[in-house]
């Protein structure tokens, strides 16, 4: 009995994607593979897409993709958990974080969709939180890239949808400048890989799977997307000064600095761990005393009292072509 060929499936969210476009370059990769036609699947409002990507897994697709923004690709990574099916992005959205963070051209939809069919597959980590909400009610979820309680939750709450679609990723920096002018800093319990629980008053707390955020802001420097391991970062406020200290770590510590091995030396002599603070760990476990917004790369994930987790090691296949590098 002939073996029957191998076939992709599409998972797309009608609002974010060129359709005709894609259809057609999947359409000519398709065929110069020599694979069976995609099968297409719309997102639904409800679940962002979880459903369509376990129809495409009962479908027997060989390769997975997903067409959206980071929600649409967190939904999906959410179904293909532990299936082994590889995941291809096709980067449509306004942070488009994982994508960044595989060094993946955002402009190029003709790498994307060829990497479905020609790329080679790599496991990476994911990370599963448990989120504990007001009425003590409990969810599980994943997320491929940062989650975060905090100023950057309360910042992508009160984000405007129509600044959002007017400026991308720059609209939350008018949402972060309004939220550190009128919130207080937070404090919080928290434990790492089980130890005893400590308490922190900071500005953010976020558990990070990998680091490289839009406009080439490298939030941390040492996250790997295969280490079997999240990096915890808190942004700490210590005195009125704190927010240019912290820029500073992050736009030219980390973003410049560690480039080269004299700058690596000179952060070595000037380092401040006191702003912002970096943990890594296998489990984790936050509490508030009070209610606060959470988010999940990049989407606001409604309100939380607590969370706690755990890293997945290589639970997640992507597909990605050799000439792909995360340029820092």
């Amino acid at each position: 009995m002939a073996q029957s060929l191998p076939h992709a499936a599409v998972v797309y969210h009608p609002l974010k994607t060129d359709l005709a476009s894609l259809r057609s370059l999947v359409a000519e990769h398709e065929a110069q593979a020599g694979w069976a036609p995609t099968v297409w699947r719309e997102t639904d409002a409800d679940d962002a897409g979880i459903a369509a990507t376990k129809a495409a897994i009962d479908g027997g697709a060989n390769v997975v993709l997903t067409s959206g923004g980071d929600g649409t690709v967190r939904a999906v990574a959410e179904a293909l958990r532990g299936s082994g099916v590889p995941l291809a992005i096709v980067p449509q959205g306004t942070g488009n974080l994982l994508a960044r963070n595989l060094g993946m051209p955002l402009s190029d939809l003709d790498a994307a969709v060829r990497a479905a069919f020609v790329g080679h597959n790599r496991a990476i980590d994911l990370g599963l939180i448990t989120i504990t909400r007001p009425d003590e009610s409990q969810s599980e979820h994943v997320f491929l890239v940062l989650a975060g309680m905090g100023l950057d939750a309360r910042m992508i709450t009160t984000t405007r949808s129509s600044l959002k679609k007017r400026l991308g990723w720059l609209a939350y920096v008018d949402a972060g400048m309004r939220s550190m002018i009128k919130d207080s800093p937070l404090p919080i319990h928290y434990s790492i890989d089980g130890n005893t629980l400590k308490s922190i008053t900071v500005y953010t707390v976020m558990i990070g799977n990998c680091g490289l955020l839009p406009g080439g802001v490298l939030l941390i420097p040492d996250a790997q997307l295969d280490d079997g391991r999240l990096d915890v970062v808190a942004l700490r406020p210590l005195g009125p000064f704190s927010w240019l200290r912290i820029w500073h770590k992050l736009s030219w510590e980390n973003g410049v600095l560690r480039k080269s091995k004299a700058g690596r030396k000179v952060i070595d002599l000037i380092n401040d761990t006191r702003s912002v603070t970096y943990l890594t760990a296998e489990t984790y476990a936050l509490s508030v005393a009070h209610a606060e917004p959470i988010q999940l790369d990049g989407d606001d994930f409604g309100m939380a009292l607590a969370a706690h987790g755990r890293v997945d090691p290589g639970a997640l296949v992507v597909r990605v072509l050799d000439d792909w590098t995360l340029d820092t």
